[in-house]
């Protein structure tokens, strides 16, 4: 009886420390999002071959995601600023590939609108592109459903070639449901034709092809402006860009030594938008030390209001989150990136 006791303690120590290994070790479908580190932009950007050397920084913001372990999955639960999601939560519909297509897509977007308003704050002229329609989904009802996929550019409609997005529509929107077209697009940068029937759309009951698609833009200038952006996805770096690209071009140095982050998407008519994960944004920057943080003080609709009780803007979050953080650093609210600047000249 003692002998078979002895000889089942080692399997069971054995399965043991298997379980204990596979909740360290092995991933789960689950994602644990965490205060990201700040990256300098004068080590992500330069500007006629030269880069950003004058004191001080401005510094994009993001949040960190990290597939969880069960072992990760507990300990995020005891993390202040952490969160778990589900693979549904974070990717929605999306494939995890298709999901960093769009965030790819969105960064690229992010630098053409700060190229372009940078430019224009700076009074040097530039050209303005529109490449195509860029495909954000693609509706599985859709008769194109296995032909375009999430990131391919749309260049053309039955050998049409459009200069914005509502042009397009209005071309798709003016045939027939049923009615066969040529779509011509862009994958994985070789040019594919892909032919089907329109579809009837469940919003207006027009003609469509299926996708949700945006302006897929580039700027040309005689300003060469480069980016080197490796693993950072997303629109969020927008207002930051254009800060640095703005500094650079005009030799303003506006940050006076000082450490400068932030976090807004870039519009094109000036005003900064709004982003996810403030929170773990501004404890990032608090851990890292900077002086000035700018968050957009975006609008709240009495529909979001309806929608969603409680929510506030991207600043008021912020300071809620600031107030419970032991720290100098100074929050700023801003709609457009004319505030940030405005802010910076009249504080040096």
């Amino acid at each position: 009886m003692n002998k078979n006791k002895r000889s089942v303690k080692p399997i069971l120590l054995t399965i043991l420390a298997i379980i204990v290994a596979a909740s360290i070790l092995v991933p789960i479908p689950y994602y644990i999002e965490r205060p990201g580190v700040p990256t300098h932009l004068n080590e992500l950007v330069t500007i006629n071959g030269e880069q950003d050397e004058a004191e001080g920084s401005y510094s994009l913001t993001s949040v960190a995601i990290y597939q969880a372990t069960v072992f990760q999955a507990l300990k995020s639960k005891f993390e202040p600023f952490a969160d778990l999601l589900s693979e549904k939560e974070l990717f929605g519909d999306a494939t995890g590939e298709e999901y960093n297509q769009m965030q790819q897509y969105y960064m690229e977007s992010s630098q053409n609108s700060a190229i372009e308003q940078a430019l224009t704050l700076a009074n040097k002229p530039f050209e303005f592109e529109f490449k195509g329609v860029y495909v954000m989904n693609v509706d599985p009802n859709s008769n194109f459903y296995h032909q375009i996929s999430i990131g391919d550019t749309v260049t053309k409609v039955d050998g049409k070639q459009f200069e914005s997005s509502p042009e397009f529509m209005e071309y798709v929107q003016s045939q027939k449901v049923g009615d066969t077209v040529t779509i011509t697009f862009l994958h994985d940068g070789a040019e594919k034709e892909a032919t089907g029937e329109l579809m009837e759309l469940p919003t207006n009951k027009k003609a469509g092809i299926g996708i949700t698609l945006i302006d897929h833009t580039a700027i040309s200038s005689d300003e060469s402006i480069e980016f080197h952006v490796e693993n950072i996805g997303g629109p969020s770096a927008g207002m930051m860009f254009t800060l640095q690209i703005y500094d650079q071009l005009t030799g303003n140095d506006l940050r006076q030594g000082r450490d400068i982050a932030g976090t807004g998407t870039m519009n094109l008519d000036g005003t900064i938008g709004r982003i996810g994960g403030i929170d773990k944004k501004i404890a990032g920057a608090v851990a890292a030390g900077i002086d000035i943080f700018f968050a957009p003080d975006d609008e709240i609709t009495a529909e979001m209001k309806e929608e969603y009780p409680g929510i506030l803007s991207n600043y008021e979050e912020a300071k809620q989150v600031l107030e419970e953080l032991d720290t100098e650093m100074v929050l700023v609210p801003v709609k457009t990136v004319k505030d940030a600047i405005d802010y910076l000249e009249n504080n040096e």
